[in-house]
């Protein structure tokens, strides 16, 4: 049971983090609203660096945007293959909580891979059929209430007569700023982790107090803590649980070291599916030392989280097309990573 409890703990925790780094950005993302689109005209290299660098955000943000731009005509097929390469969809926050130093790289990797990706993409492939299944409208900006970072009277006000929803996220952050402060969560961290955890906390304590009930509701509420932050915990606490049993009656590592290709290949297919979560099996596996960096590589470049999804409606086409380039890179950069005992 303590085992349990502690892989409760461990759940919590990034479940935490996530949600931490999914309000910061998702703020972030607000607050600068159609500053990117005036940058994406021009030269294909252009297109390929901001689509990289939307895929690379953690989340689905980036992934969204680039296909909403992709069904728009405002970017090429190479760039939505740079995009999708490079995103790793929610399992990047949990990477960044369970291993961040590998995390940056591998982040590092993906962008330039995707980058690379798009160009040859471009270069040899003209998806014409593709092209004919989506829209030609230009893209529209939706109006929203301006988010403002700070407006004292309105400050106060959130502060002292909080609604329900500002209150509810409000306690889930005091309770993880109690949970790292009293050591129950993160006991073992570094104190560098717990400091930026706590900093990260604080301020997105602040922006919970401070911004309109709009941004709170429908971003912070709607989007993350009903939507994502439910299912990300499950599947986390499901896979840490599942591996805890598992490795209690089958030697999983003695498996896998004898059948890397094999584990090479699996990694890869499960990037067909379209949704976050299958995903963490191989950060899971990679935490433990279970297996190489390489086939987390692998995974990561397959998969793209559920950011596929909106361009599943748009296009089959586009949507299988996009999927076997990733894996062709995927299962390539694999293969050698593993040949090179990477």
């Amino acid at each position: 049971m303590e085992a349990i409890y502690k892989m409760f703990l461990q759940s919590i925790m990034i479940t935490g983090f996530v949600f931490i780094m999914m309000l910061l950005i998702e703020y972030i993302n607000v607050q600068s609203k159609g500053l990117w689109q005036k940058h994406l005209t021009g030269k294909k290299w252009k297109q390929y660096l901001i689509a990289g660098l939307l895929g690379a955000i953690p989340g689905c943000l980036g992934a969204f945007t680039i296909v909403t731009l992709f069904t728009h005509r405002m970017v090429s097929f190479g760039a939505l293959v740079t995009a999708m390469i490079a995103t790793s969809g929610d399992e990047a926050f949990v990477m960044f909580a369970m291993f961040p130093q590998k995390a940056i790289l591998l982040t590092v990797i993906i962008l330039v891979v995707g980058i690379l990706a798009g160009y040859l993409t471009d270069k040899f492939y003209k998806p014409k059929g593709i092209l004919k299944d989506i829209a030609t409208h230009d893209l529209p900006l939706h109006d929203e209430p301006e988010c403002k970072c700070f407006e004292k009277e309105k400050f106060w006000s959130n502060l002292f007569h909080p609604s329900l929803y500002r209150l509810s996220v409000a306690v889930i952050i005091l309770a993880l700023i109690l949970g790292v402060a009293t050591g129950i969560l993160a006991e073992k961290a570094d104190l560098w982790i717990k400091i930026s955890l706590m900093l990260s906390f604080t301020f997105a304590l602040f922006v919970t107090v401070s911004v309109p009930e709009h941004f709170l509701k429908e971003h912070i509420w709607n989007h993350i803590v009903k939507m994502h932050l439910p299912r990300i915990f499950l599947w986390v606490f499901g896979i840490l649980l599942s591996m805890h049993f598992l490795m209690m009656y089958i030697d999983v590592e003695s498996w896998i070291s004898n059948n890397m290709f094999v584990v090479l290949l699996i990694a890869v297919l499960i990037g067909i599916i379209p949704e976050s979560g299958p995903h963490l099996i191989f950060v899971s596996l990679f935490a433990s030392g279970a297996i190489p960096f390489s086939i987390l590589l692998a995974s990561s470049i397959s998969q793209d989280g559920h950011g596929m999804l909106p361009m599943l409606a748009e296009s089959k086409k586009g949507f299988v097309a996009v999927k076997v380039i990733n894996m062709i890179f995927a299962f390539i950069l694999g293969a050698i990573g593993l040949l090179f005992s990477f």
